[in-house]
């Protein structure tokens, strides 16, 4: 709490100074704490933290279904899961990558422009070895660095047509992509999609094959993912319920609904009686149902709500019923006198 001073102090105060013999302390700088972050105005930050964290959880999930299908097809063990999610420019991107390497351009469509999948030379003569039938040594004798030959990079696009259906999955919950393969190039300085100072999500996956470790680029350019920035929130991710009917969601509802089973009930009417009489009741006996006419409609239950009024019959050798009217097109006061004056809805 800051100390106040009484006039008497004040005064002495005052009469020290003019006469020279207060002793002023020295200033001291106070240390400041504050955290500086430099703020280069070349390459803006145009991801948030919570768009980063969504892009995140969405290639967890294209990790482990990579990690599925990578490994019943090699037959050998593989294990993917991601790393480090960032932001950076393409420039920084493409310097960061070794010569010759797999480069796979991938087509974003419905999004515009193209993403870049690299994979990690060691890698890439892993899966290889493996599919030519080699040991799981891991030997660099068997796994050297070169230019892919032709029958190598046929084997590569299978293994990366099967992985882009994996990405396809993961992004489902944000838009329905299509990712198709464009080309394979081994030397980064060809595969310019975007402006050196474009900025990028890079998304990092450690990658390991048998005993070789290595790592497996996804590089996705801001221009690409903007028309979708808004959908990598927390708010979109997590809802099950989308704001505003479209054609796309409610398609899904109506394929999801078709397998859902309900009980439908045609309800002839009710009443209330003790319980001994019914266990005293018999064949041939007959319950009277009160305020219900031979002529009066049944009503349908679906899931327990009245929903439509139908008419008794047969079908073949079956007991069928008759839709006859919606329960929402009759308003309430017109059903209950409906029902009690019994007329006819046909």
């Amino acid at each position: 709490m800051t100390e106040v001073l009484s006039q008497d102090e004040i005064d002495q105060l005052l009469t020290a100074i003019n006469a020279g013999g207060a002793e002023t302390e020295e200033y001291k700088p106070v240390a400041d704490t504050r955290k500086v972050k430099i703020y280069d105005f070349k390459r803006p930050d145009k991801f948030s933290k919570e768009q980063i964290r969504t892009v995140q959880i969405m290639h967890e999930t294209f990790a482990r279904l990579t990690t599925t299908a990578l490994s019943a097809s090699l037959r050998t063990l593989v294990h993917v899961h991601v790393a480090t999610v960032d932001q950076l420019t393409y420039e920084e991107f493409i310097r960061s990558l070794p010569s010759p390497t797999t480069l796979a351009i991938i087509n974003m469509d419905p999004l515009k422009g193209n993403a870049v999948l690299e994979i990690d030379p060691g890698i890439t003569f892993s899966i290889i070895n493996r599919l030519f039938g080699g040991k799981e040594d891991g030997s660099k004798s068997q796994q050297q660095q070169h230019e892919l030959t032709d029958i190598e990079q046929s084997v590569m696009e299978g293994i990366i047509v099967r992985i882009l259906g994996n990405m396809r999955e993961a992004w489902a919950q944000v838009i329905d992509l299509r990712p198709r393969l464009g080309q394979i190039d081994t030397n980064p300085q060809f595969a310019q999609i975007v402006p050196p100072t474009e900025m990028v999500v890079l998304v990092t996956l450690e990658t390991k094959v048998g005993e070789v470790e290595g790592m497996m680029n996804f590089c996705i350019p801001y221009l690409t993912i903007e028309p979708i920035i808004s959908k990598l929130s927390a708010q979109f991710w997590y809802s099950n319920v989308r704001q505003g009917a479209n054609p796309e969601n409610l398609n899904i509802l109506k394929e999801k609904l078709v397998k859902v089973d309900v009980n439908v009930v045609a309800e002839i009417g009710t009443i209330q009686v003790p319980v001994r009489d019914v266990l005293s009741l018999q064949t041939g006996d007959v319950v009277r149902l009160y305020n219900v006419k031979v002529s009066d409609p049944f009503a349908i239950t679906i899931g327990g709500k009245q929903k439509f009024l139908c008419r008794p019959g047969v079908v073949g050798r079956k007991v069928a019923v008759q839709v006859t009217k919606r329960m929402a097109d009759i308003e309430q006061d017109d059903f209950e006198e409906l029902i009690s004056d019994g007329e006819d809805l046909l």
